[in-house]
């Protein structure tokens, strides 16, 4: 089964027991408690069921665990206005992982053996089932790191009832020695010492969260849309890994040599916040985006937008003008941001005139660009949104 699995493309392979990730449980309860999990839930939830494999399949006797490669190139940024994507997402890679599992699931229940398949879900903590299965070492950004191959991978599992322990698995080892270069590459601190993480300043768990986009990390953001890849550009086994696949981004047309679905490494601002409800959720489904709910991506588009410097492109304006109107305070609070970062603080005095209470508490504000503090991501006593690991 290794074997094949290595020939359908997982770059490592391991097998291991299903015994409770007993380390695993002490760290995310002892960061839950500290805060540092930022409201997120997935396997912060419920984490006694998060470190037992077996309560996925309570029959379990053995994981298959893999790490699936995705594309660490990146397409030049367009002349359009548009928000970027982080690699694993701009295309489906976990469809890609759960197909590769489920047809390793399948050979299995065909022998008579029951298989489950988990990948990206509060199921299982993926990171540590790796590490047990020798797939690589545990970064100090905190994403498992492959020997030869680096963080540019995504993990999913095989649960199976069969003994599988001792047949295939092989022990990887391997460190970030005296390197630290993705600490101070995190554009808000999140990386608050080496492998942990404080999600309530990280900003991939922050476009995934409810609620106001915290303005003390928005022009930390830039113009990313979904995820950051800073602190694994900078890691030095990743510059070994380089998988190139044709990108292209939502609002563009497909190319024919483009089956593997997702948004590409580029979404124009325009697509994000003139779309439908139905358009973006078609488009970005693969997103973990809260209730599903396409405010909370127009929100984070906004923030973009307002880091994107094209204050003097009339589309931009046009789009700005509209969602300082919407009948939606939340939208209307990051259009106004947006305005006043792009230096258009004319757009909203009308709405200021009329009493709008989110732009009035705009203005009331520091000004985006005045503020080295609010632009570098410096804590201001501000606290973040609620809402996943």
């Amino acid at each position: 089964m290794v074997a094949a699995l290595r020939s359908a493309g997982c770059v490592a392979v391991g097998v291991c027991g299903v015994e409770p990730l007993v380390e695993a449980r002490r760290v995310i309860e002892q960061r839950k408690a500290a805060g540092l999990h930022g409201s997120m839930e997935f396997t912060y939830r419920n984490p006694q069921r998060s470190s037992d494999p077996t309560t996925a399949l309570p029959s379990a006797r053995s994981a298959v665990v893999v790490a699936w490669p995705y594309r660490s190139d990146v397409a030049p940024r367009p002349e359009e206005p548009s928000a970027s994507v982080a690699r694993y997402a701009a295309t489906d890679t976990y469809d890609e992982l759960r197909g590769v599992l489920g047809v390793a699931g399948e050979l299995l229940e065909q022998s008579g053996h029951r298989a489950v398949v988990v990948a990206d879900d509060n199921a299982l903590v993926d990171r540590a089932i790796a590490l047990r299965a020798g797939l690589g070492w545990l970064g100090k950004n905190t994403n498992l790191l492959v020997p030869g191959e680096g963080s540019w991978v995504v993990i999913g599992t095989v649960l199976t009832d069969v003994e599988l322990d001792g047949m295939e698995g092989t022990s990887r080892r391997g460190g970030c020695g005296n390197c630290t270069r993705c600490l101070p590459a995190c554009p808000t601190g999140a990386l608050v010492a080496p492998g942990v993480m404080d999600a309530s300043r990280c900003l991939s768990w922050l476009l995934q969260a409810r609620g106001s986009f915290p303005r003390q990390f928005r022009r930390s953001l830039g113009v990313r849309i979904y995820g950051c890849d800073d602190c694994q550009e900078v890691c030095p086994p990743n510059a070994g890994s380089q998988r190139v696949d044709p990108p292209r981004r939502v609002g563009q047309a497909p190319d024919q040599s483009d089956a593997r679905g997702g948004p590409g490494d580029w979404v124009t601002l325009r697509f994000l916040l003139e779309s439908t409800d139905s358009e973006l959720l078609a488009s970005l489904g693969a997103w973990y985006i809260p209730g599903r709910d396409p405010r909370f991506v127009r929100r984070n588009a906004l923030v973009a937008l307002g880091n994107s410097e094209c204050g003097r492109d009339p589309a931009a304006l046009s789009l700005l003008s509209h969602y300082l109107r919407v009948d939606d305070e939340l939208l209307v609070e990051h259009a106004a941001w947006a305005a006043r970062a792009l230096g258009r603080d004319d757009l909203l005095r009308p709405l200021e005139v009329a009493a709008r209470p989110a732009v009035v508490a705009e203005r009331a504000r520091p000004h985006p660009r005045s503020h080295p503090a609010l632009a570098a991501g410096a804590p201001t006593g501000e606290t973040g949104p609620d809402a996943r690991s």
